[in-house]
């Protein structure tokens, strides 16, 4: 469904990407891991059009959406949830899901789809007139998740969106995730919290130095001692010695 043939791209002549390639299948979870510093934001930034790229190319179903504006990825049905908090904390849950769908033209669609994302994410029905500050951690990140399907993408780019959440709702956003993978939506996630992001991905891809390491089945890369070196803690390795 994406691909990317070799992208170099960075901040005005700073270069980042150096040459990253991967493709990622239809209706799958794929996780990217790896170092600070291994370009895995600025991967999103370059596929949603916020980044200069220098060369290389990217394509979505098959067409070439190389240095496209943030507005036309998502005229192609992609939505960005960048790392960190999203959601307008004064505006109510549910002004901060119309914001969502803000760029569409038909409105009274909009309005259909806040109601089925409502249906989905049954605690924003509950707190529809809330102010988006009084929510926790994990119902801001449902918020944001549901906005970004408010134009009913193909895919999701979703970056950390375990950050600054306990395990229990970690586990949550991850539930959520899966349900949208289930009903074939395709997912490519950053995430710091590896070794449980690749438990429940398809498909996993490493980072290091903006380029692909290595790409490969989740249950692979969880297995392979290189990458329990690396980014798991060595304790994958570990368990292979016993």
């Amino acid at each position: 469904m994406l691909e990317l043939k070799n992208i170099q791209g960075g901040y005005g002549k700073i270069t980042i990407l150096n040459g990253v390639s991967f493709s990622i299948p239809k209706a799958s979870i794929t996780t990217v891991i790896g170092p600070n510093g291994a370009g895995k934001s600025t991967v999103f930034k370059a596929i949603f059009g916020l980044l200069n790229i220098h060369s290389g190319q990217i394509l979505l179903d098959g067409k070439d959406v190389t240095r496209q504006t943030p507005r036309q990825m998502i005229a192609h049905g992609v939505t960005y949830v960048p790392q960190g908090r999203n959601v307008v904390p004064q505006l109510s849950v549910y002004h901060n899901l119309e914001l969502g769908g803000i760029t569409a033209s038909d409105q009274a669609k909009v309005r259909q789809r806040i109601d089925m994302v409502m249906d989905q994410f049954p605690m924003l029905r509950k707190f529809s007139n809330r102010k988006a500050i009084e929510l926790s951690g994990g119902q801001q990140k449902q918020l944001e998740v549901a906005r970004a399907l408010l134009l009913d993408p193909k895919l999701i780019l979703i970056d950390e969106p375990s950050i600054g959440l306990s395990p229990n709702l970690v586990q949550e956003v991850f539930q959520t995730l899966i349900r949208l993978r289930d009903q074939g939506v395709t997912i490519l996630m950053v995430e710091q919290n590896a070794k449980s992001a690749l438990a429940m991905s398809d498909y996993g891809l490493v980072l290091e130095l903006g380029q692909t390491r290595m790409h490969d089945k989740a249950t692979a890369l969880l297995a392979d001692p290189r990458v329990g070196q690396l980014f798991l803690g060595g304790h994958i390795e570990t368990e292979h010695a016993h």
